[in-house]
């Protein structure tokens, strides 16, 4: 707790040597304590790191509130044709569109499809097309969007500059990286979060307050605990395609822009 503790405490113990076996326990405690997080310090790379985020899967074809306006993965908010783009539901119909457990055997892949679009595929809370806030300041607030590639389309609603950008995303040893292919969850213009570098807690408090959303590719791929769960948490980083190694998320890259 952050809490300031205003009332007095107990008056100040004279310090005493400690006997050695009480030591070595104190040193034990220390040394494992410092084993016991949820991986190595994240370090490096061009953008921030953004650390202990909830993360929840979602997949192309998925409908888990077809009242709400954003309770379908046929399309995205980048693809009004996501689904078809894609290649199908990336899962098994029963008769539904449900995600299934992905393994390294077949690259992560559907059992039933081929996708036609990168399978490792995720979305943060930020969609620069749709929402006017975000749309009106995303020239101010996206990192690359001065770079070669992405300067001077400010205010072309054709044009993303979210969609198809890579991030890293890591469970302690475990590292995996992704496209952006959609917006959310829950939030639509959180750049303090997306963007900072102050490693800032998403303002989405539905869903355990996720603050990412990956493809059932990425939540094999990283061994999510849950198959469509709320209690995987990961670390993640924006990263330029140059520095994106060879993997089973290069076997199909994502290059088509704005489908509306």
């Amino acid at each position: 707790m952050n809490e300031r503790m205003d009332r007095a405490g107990p008056a100040p113990r004279r310090w005493r040597a400690m006997p050695w076996h009480a030591a070595v326990l104190v040193l034990v405690l220390v040394v494992t304590s410092g084993c016991s997080g949820r991986g190595p310090a994240r370090e490096g790379g061009k953008y921030p790191w953004h650390t202990d985020i909830v993360a929840t899967t979602f997949w192309v074809g998925e409908v888990f509130d077809p009242s709400a306006a954003d309770g379908s993965q046929v399309y995205s908010t980048y693809d009004d044709d996501w689904q078809a783009r894609y290649g199908g539901c990336d899962g098994v119909l029963t008769p539904a569109c449900q995600t299934e457990p992905r393994t390294a055997a077949n690259g992560y892949m559907p059992s039933s499809m081929t996708p036609m679009e990168n399978p490792f595929y995720l979305d943060l809370p930020y969609d620069d097309i749709n929402d006017p806030a975000a749309f009106a300041e995303r020239a101010k607030v996206i990192p690359w969007a001065n770079d070669p590639g992405y300067a001077g389309q400010a205010t072309n609603g054709n044009f993303s500059y979210m969609k198809n950008r890579w991030v890293r995303i890591a469970i302690k040893d475990r590292v995996c990286y992704g496209q952006i292919q959609d917006a959310g969850p829950g939030q639509y213009h959180d750049s303090a979060y997306v963007f900072g570098s102050d490693d800032a807690r998403p303002a989405n408090k539905k869903f355990n307050g996720a603050g990412m959303d990956v493809s059932p590719a990425i939540n094999g791929c990283l061994g999510f605990s849950d198959l469509n769960g709320q209690n995987d948490r990961v670390d993640w980083q924006f990263v330029d395609e140059s520095e994106v190694p060879d993997g089973p998320w290069r076997t199909i890259v994502t290059t088509s822009q704005v489908n509306h």
